[in-house]
């Protein structure tokens, strides 16, 4: 129902007709006429302004829900990229790339070593691991003559992936590493083209807190090792072993961690008489081992031990003896960025060889006319420090050393050739220009001594260059 509006000209004529019915039914006047229609225009004209608001009302109603349904597509929208950004980031690992569910890396380094060496009494033979590396076992010992010998080589440069799945929320890590230095097998000539074979380092399972595969030993604090062009670089004074393994590792709070294993067990043996080390393989129960490692703002500490049998089944005799051996080592920063730090161990044990110093002495000797194991005692020790004189150089200086004692009831004369002590004394200086980039030189004295007494030394200049990736 509209409503009229009144007007002054209305309330008038109202007013005209009360007080003269007849004259309000008359016919209306020009004037009259003409402001009817005026009230006729003035009406129509309202009539659509009214259309006209109430058009933009309905036109303003159907931009809100037209914004409101915008805003509501680009909460969605939203929502939804912010789900799908988790399966981004898995789909495009930053670092590494992904096959299936694992993310896979790739790194290692290329090292090319260029050496200069000197053997007092006796030259090396070529291609042998002495000449690649610091050995002492390999010094020639005696009454030779010198012999200065050069020697390149990128055998150490090493290759490694890393793997890692979620598998039912359980966080599953491989790793495999090579490298072309501890190769056995045929090697290539120096003289063509120096191909050499590729060599399993290490290469092992994680879950959870189990680790399955092959690895430092747990008797091992890998930490010790010093910064050194060297392949090992304090080599008489370390524990050095790599083999298949079973580790549980257990945090124990406050920077503490156990570890505790099961390990591959092998027995490298001598015969009286006869110094050089044989490989039985007549082992029948595993090596086990444990650590308790502590790592915190000054440093890190390990203590490990180690239980074995030492057997050996020749011609039908057997023949077997208990190993055990202790170890301790650190590491003490000098400085809060960790550029600097002093680095130790220290081992004994007995019937023990092979974790020490590369096999320098045998876990135990064969004495065919009992059929019996003799024991072998050795205490190994090394130290370095780690000095950052500036922010791209730094010098390091190691001391490394070993004693073998054999069991008192072996005569003498039958262990005349066997390694009875060996030391050596290293210092470098490492310049990194950029990052990944490593040069480095270093001088090198070693020295090997025999049960008789005869000795031999090596002096070794040493240059390396590595690019880690």
């Amino acid at each position: 129902m509209k409503r009229r509006i009144t007007t002054p000209l209305h309330l008038l004529l109202a007013a005209t007709a009360l007080v003269a019915p007849g004259t309000a039914f008359a016919q209306s006047t020009p004037r009259e006429a003409e402001l009817e229609a005026r009230l006729a225009k003035l009406e129509a004209e309202m009539q659509s302004l009214r259309a006209d608001l109430a058009s933009a009302r309905s036109d303003q109603a159907a931009t809100a829900a037209v914004a409101q349904e915008a805003a509501a597509k680009s909460d969605a929208a939203a929502t939804k990229v912010a789900a799908l950004q988790p399966q981004a980031a898995q789909a495009a690992p930053a670092d590494g790339f992904r096959s299936g569910a694992t993310t896979i890396k790739i790194g290692g380094f290329i090292k090319l070593t260029a050496t200069n060496s000197r053997f007092s009494e006796g030259e090396v033979a070529t291609n042998s691991l002495g000449r690649d590396f610091y050995l002492p076992q390999s010094i020639p010992v005696g009454s030779g003559p010198a012999a200065r010998v050069q020697d390149f080589s990128a055998k150490q440069s090493r290759l490694w992936l890393n793997l890692s799945t979620d598998v039912a929320g359980h966080a599953v890590k491989g790793y495999v590493e090579t490298d072309f230095q501890t190769s056995p097998g045929t090697q290539g000539s120096q003289r063509t083209t120096n191909g050499y074979n590729l060599a399993l380092r290490r290469a092992y399972i994680q879950v959870d807190k189990f680790t399955f595969g092959q690895d430092w030993s747990t008797f091992q604090y890998v930490g010790a090792l010093p910064e050194s062009t060297d392949f090992v670089g304090a080599t008489e004074g370390t524990v050095f072993v790599r083999q298949p393994l079973v580790r549980y590792s257990a945090p124990l709070g406050g920077g503490v961690t156990l570890h505790a294993s099961i390990e591959n067990a092998e027995s490298g043996t001598a015969t009286l008489g006869a110094p050089a080390l044989v490989e039985n393989g007549d082992d029948s129960i595993p090596d086990f081992a444990a650590r308790i490692a502590y790592a915190g703002k000054l440093g890190e500490l390990s203590l490990a031990g180690l239980a074995r049998e030492v057997r050996v089944a020749n011609a039908g005799v057997s023949a077997k003896n208990f190993g055990w051996g202790v170890s301790a080592a650190g590491k003490i920063y000098l400085a809060a960025d960790k550029g600097s730090d002093i680095r130790f161990m220290a081992t004994y044990g007995s019937n023990a060889g092979r974790y020490v110093g590369l096999n320098f002495a045998p876990d135990s000797v064969f004495d065919p006319a009992t059929g019996t194991l003799a024991d072998v005692r050795e205490f190994a020790a090394l130290a370095a420090v780690r000095l950052a004189v500036a922010p791209q150089l730094r010098v390091n200086l190691m001391g490394s050393y070993q004693n073998v004692d054999y069991a008192g009831s072996i005569s003498l004369a039958t262990l005349s050739g066997f390694n009875d002590k060996a030391w050596s004394a290293a210092a470098n200086l490492f310049w990194s220009p950029v990052k990944s980039i490593d040069l480095g030189i270093e001088y090198r004295h070693g020295e090997r001594e025999i049960v008789s007494g005869a000795k031999g030394q090596l002096d070794r200049f040493e240059f390396a260059a590595k690019y880690s990736f």
